[in-house]
């Protein structure tokens, strides 16, 4: 009679040692990751023994058991170490066309039915960041030949420009409305110009334009909480960048990668992209040496390095102060972001008065047609107010922040309206509280 006993999965069992979890602890980490990527798991110690014992788990969870386990490690986890199976397609080449991998995923990600799907990918903690050096040059004069016929300078000029008019309208309604149209134009527009004859001028300007693109759409992604999918866009920004010979783009998406780990919590990896940034633009003008700085200050702060945030906001200061006043639509770093930098670092070092202080500096400072900013500004300002045990200000604050939130669509601002709502419940019956209740179960009808 066949013996039907598993064969222990020694592999997970040598990671688990690795991570110095117990399986409880290990449980609680794929829990966590999994409601990442859309999923509700509830998995306990009972479950983390039956996968060392040699059940398999299932199929879509195997990523989350992956990516938990990187995180904790600070490495990548590939099935094999695991003691999975490889997926289908996981022997494919890490280095396939970042052209066509930024259009078949911009493709989904302009689908309805498919988007969903898409923005429940992981965000990796321990992604290995490709150097500049690495990319650079790659760029191709000849592209495939194809129905746009050959391409110039004015197909590069209408790509900057819708840019801008995507960061435009992501500023003043939200990356819910912004962010599928970026996702079209790119598939629609610049995947043919990208593959149609060109000189190797015009197809590098290219390259360099879908960069910036690409770029502010992994953004707008990381707004709406797709974290996922913000990191992979990310990345194929670098990729092109350094196609194109891009430093600019190249050192602001890596600055974008360090936000989108420290809103994550991932202070020493936020550090690592922010110093890899700086130490990639050697020759950068003032306002982008303040922009990278100001990053560098926050995630020096997420670590306990007091001194060496301070350091870097006075250079910041000292850079922008020397910057001229052309203000940049994508990636723009002026004295409001400058002041919501001091901020951050003031609040990591628990000065909570002079974080609030700085923030309100920041929003006077704000330009006006920025209303996705200052709708995440105000919701910040009026959390920390409410921390400080300042409840009549941080509802005034709050009326601001609903002034803005019912004109934009932003799933970041969905999730301030969330905390409002929590934050509020226990005082919904006293002073300003009451009103702002009222306000709030209105707002709640007209999104729902």
């Amino acid at each position: 009679m066949a013996s039907d006993r598993r064969t222990p999965n020694t592999s997970l069992t040598r990671l688990l040692r690795q991570a110095a979890w117990t399986e409880q602890q290990f449980a609680n980490a794929v829990n966590r990751a999994g409601a990442e990527a859309g999923l509700t798991l509830r998995y306990g110690q009972s479950a983390v023994a039956h996968w060392l014992s040699g059940t398999m788990p299932k199929s879509q969870v195997r990523p989350v058991i992956l990516e938990s386990l990187a995180r904790r490690l600070g490495r990548p986890v590939t099935h094999l170490e695991a003691g999975f199976p490889t997926p289908p397609g996981g022997t494919r080449p890490a280095h396939g066309s970042a052209v066509e991998e930024l259009l078949d995923m911009s493709r989904d990600d302009m689908d309805p039915s498919r988007r969903g799907l898409l923005q429940a990918g992981l965000y990796s903690a321990a992604l290995a960041v490709p150097l500049f050096s690495d990319l650079a040059g790659r760029a191709e004069a000849a592209a495939r030949p194809g129905r746009t016929g050959r391409v110039g300078s004015a197909q590069v000029e209408t790509v900057r420009t819708v840019t801008d008019r995507v960061a435009d309208i992501l500023d003043e309604f939200g990356g819910g409305h912004a962010r599928p149209m970026a996702a079209a134009f790119l598939v629609n527009s610049v995947g043919p110009w990208l593959t149609a004859p060109a000189t190797e001028r015009v197809h590098r300007d290219l390259l360099a334009a879908a960069a910036d693109l690409t770029y502010l759409t992994g953004w707008m992604a990381m707004y709406e909480r797709a974290h996922g999918l913000g990191q992979r866009y990310y990345v194929k920004a670098l990729h092109l960048a350094g196609e194109a010979d891009d430093h600019l783009t190249y050192c602001r998406t890596l600055r974008g990668m360090s936000l989108q780990a420290s809103s994550l919590g991932y202070g020493g990896k936020a550090l690592d992209l922010a110093d890899s940034a700086a130490a990639a633009a050697p020759s950068a003008g003032p306002r982008l040496v303040a922009f990278l700085r100001g990053q560098q200050a926050h995630a020096a702060s997420m670590t306990g390095d007091r001194h060496t945030a301070v350091t870097r906001l006075r250079e910041a200061e000292t850079a922008l102060s020397k910057a001229d006043s052309r203000r940049e639509s994508i990636g723009g770093y002026d004295r409001s972001a400058y002041l919501f930098h001091v901020s951050h670092v003031l609040y990591e070092s628990k000065d909570l008065p002079g974080s609030i202080k700085a923030l309100l500096s920041s929003l006077k400072a704000q330009p006006r047609q920025e209303r996705q900013g200052r709708v995440h500004s105000h919701a910040l300002l009026a959390q920390r107010q409410f921390e400080l045990g300042h409840l009549d200000a941080a509802c005034a604050t709050w009326h601001r922040f609903l002034d803005d939130y019912t004109e934009i669509s932003s799933t970041r601002a969905d999730t301030h309206f969330a905390t409002l709502r929590s934050h509020l419940r226990p005082h919904h019956r006293t002073g300003a509280a009451r009103e702002l209740s009222e306000r709030v179960r209105d707002v709640a009808a007209m999104k729902s």
